[in-house]
């Protein structure tokens, strides 16, 4: 930097220290400053202020000026029941030793219920359902046509006591609720229960509402709609069981499950006696004492993970006479689908347990179920329990699984015989070779389906025990060995990860009692192809086996119960078989086999008769 540069930058520094100085204010000018600045603060704050006051007054009237909208509004849309359109929520409880209502003043509809015997999978109370899951009321349009929603109103208790408790002594106990009108015009609801009782009595009365109601009114919808809540450990499962049941009047039981697209509908123009919405081992029913003139019911699955299985809906038309009083009485039944519970009160209601069709529900109704019940009066024990009924079933079928192997021993003896007819008719005669095995079966007296129709006869009762111990309520939470559930799978190996294929269909679980079935039931098949002499075609043979193994990734999922059941059926089947084994001589039975082809062929009687017939025409017959 040369000199010129520097005397330029000292000059330029001189100059702004100087300018500096001369520009910094006096101390009277700092004051002057400092007094306006704190009056443009006391400004603004005043003028906050202000607008905050301005701002609540604002606010204080928009409030009053909503409150009295909103009172117009009620009085417009509700008519006379205006005045029941706000209100507080409060809920009153009635319960006995078995089932807890709670009940709400909005709507004065049923809140939530609990079951007080039974606990859910993880031991938490039992609550069919709660709060909004539950909707309940009855629509109806007023002569001046407002539509009228009864579930949307405030009721008014007629009773002070919120919680009523009934003891074992007590004959019943009601809670009332009044929907008010006006003066003496009101819809009243009073709920009744009695002492060791899962039905609730439900009474309404519809009193001088003539001049509300419009006075074409003959029917009124009564709508009620139930989020059902999933009570036990595998949801899909429960989803399964997850059913609209309905009676029509004087008449059978039906039923409906959604469609493929998780959802279906059916309108019923006939009278209905009853709907109910079923879960796997408990059910929400709504009974009429006379009956529901026609119902449109829903049931849609829910798809998402949450615990709610499905929404259930109803809409039901209610008869309605024009006068002073109309009384319609109807009942609840918050329960177990347990049998002989459901059927103490003579409606059907024991429908509600899925025992199968046609004969398998007979043997279910007939057989499984006194056998199974009068064991449970002696043992607490259900393994036990099942047990023992899987032998009682055994020695009933005793003497038509003897026919069956003793048939095939009979055939297995002959099939030396059988070879040689082979050996001398050529495969391309097929007709004269099965017209020369069966003149050898006449002659020895053996009935080639003689094995199979016993095995078809038991058949049905194999299918009743796959209805029978799912849907067994005795099963629930009761434990046995390994299995802490009968009613549930028996789990010894889980994993949370998605396994492609084999979550979707064998599920995120090993259960043990469905491993042992299915080993079983391929010793069994083993067994018994190795006793039945006659040939099979390859593909069928293989079948046999994929069978048991398809049968394992469906039963995974399903109650243990009806797996170990399944078990101990092929154990002892396999005894049995192994016992007939060491028991029938096949060298003395084919001998026996052999005498009978020296004795004249009997004809069967309806031989007989077509040759009786012939004879009286005047055909001669050969002999």
């Amino acid at each position: 930097m040369d000199k010129n540069s520097v005397i330029g930058i000292i000059i330029i520094g001189a100059i702004l220290i100087v300018f500096s100085v001369w520009n910094t204010p006096n101390k009277k000018e700092l004051e002057e400053a400092r007094r306006k600045a704190d009056s443009i603060a006391l400004v603004q704050k005043l003028e906050a202020q202000q607008k905050q006051l301005e701002a609540k007054k604002d606010t204080v009237a928009a409030k009053a000026l909503d409150a009295k909208s909103e009172a117009q509004i009620a009085t417009e849309k509700y008519a006379e029941f205006g005045q029941a359109a706000t209100g507080e929520a409060e809920f009153y409880t009635i319960e006995n030793e078995l089932v807890k209502l709670t009940l709400s003043k909005k709507g004065g509809k049923p809140y939530s219920v609990e079951l007080k015997q039974y606990k859910t999978f993880d031991k938490k109370p039992l609550i069919l359902f709660d709060g909004d899951s539950n909707q309940f009321g009855f629509n109806f349009y007023t002569a001046n046509n407002r539509l009228i929603s009864t579930n949307e109103l405030y009721f008014t208790p007629v009773q002070t006591n919120k919680n009523v408790v009934l003891a074992e002594k007590d004959t019943a106990a009601s809670i009332s609720f009044r929907l008010n009108a006006g003066e003496n015009k009101y819809i009243q609801y009073t709920y009744t229960l009695h002492p060791a009782n899962y039905k609730i009595d439900f009474k309404v009365k519809f009193v001088n509402l003539d001049s509300i109601i419009s006075s074409n009114t003959t029917s009124i919808d009564l709508k009620w709609h139930v989020f059902l809540k999933a009570q036990e450990k595998e949801v899909p499962n429960e989803k399964t069981y997850t059913e609209v049941f309905y009676k029509f009047n004087q008449e059978d039981v039906e039923s409906f499950k959604p469609s493929k697209e998780n959802e279906k509908t059916e309108t019923l123009r006939n009278k209905i006696k009853w709907v109910a919405f079923k879960q796997q081992f408990f059910s929400s029913v709504l009974i009429a004492d006379n009956n529901f003139e026609n119902a449109n019911l829903t049931i849609k699955n829910n798809t998402d993970t949450s615990r709610i299985l499905s929404l259930m809906n109803a809409e039901l038309g209610i008869a309605y006479q024009p006068g002073k009083t109309n009384e319609v009485g109807f009942a609840f039944y918050y329960g177990p689908n347990h049998y002989q519970t459901l059927k103490k009160y003579d409606l059907d209601l024991e429908e509600l347990v899925t025992l199968g069709s046609w004969i398998v529900k007979w043997i279910n109704r007939f057989l499984i179920i006194p056998v199974f019940n009068f064991l449970n009066q002696f043992i607490g024990n259900y393994g036990i329990i099942i047990l023992l009924l899987t032998i009682f079933i055994k020695l009933l079928l005793f003497p038509l699984t003897y026919k069956s192997y003793l048939s095939m021993a009979k055939m297995r003896v002959l099939k030396p015989q059988i070879d040689e007819i082979n050996e001398k008719i050529p495969a391309d005669k097929p007709m004269e070779r099965q017209q020369a095995t069966m003149n050898l079966y006449r002659k020895v007296g053996v009935n080639p389906l003689g094995g199979c129709l016993p095995m078809l006869l038991q058949f049905p009762i194999l299918i009743a025990m796959f209805r029978f111990f799912p849907s067994s309520i005795e099963l629930r939470q009761q434990g046995f060995l390994w299995a802490s559930d009968l009613s549930s799978y028996d789990a010894i190996i889980t994993w949370s990860g998605h396994i492609p294929l084999i979550t979707e269909y064998f599920g995120n679980h090993i259960s043990l009692f469905n491993i042992l079935m299915t080993i079983t039931t391929l010793i069994t098949i083993k067994m018994n192809d190795q006793a039945n002499a006659q040939q099979q075609m390859p593909g069928m043979k293989v079948m046999m086996y994929i069978m048991p193994v398809i049968f394992m990734f469906v039963l995974n999922r399903f109650s243990a119960g009806l797996t170990y059941y399944y078990f101990l059926a092929n154990l002892i089947t396999i005894a049995q078989n192994e016992i007939f084994r060491r028991s029938i001589d096949e060298a003395k039975l084919l001998h026996q086999l052999n005498e009978n082809k020296k004795k004249p062929m009997k004809k069967s009687s309806f031989q007989a008769r077509l040759e009786e017939a012939a004879r009286k025409r005047g055909y001669n017959t050969k002999k």
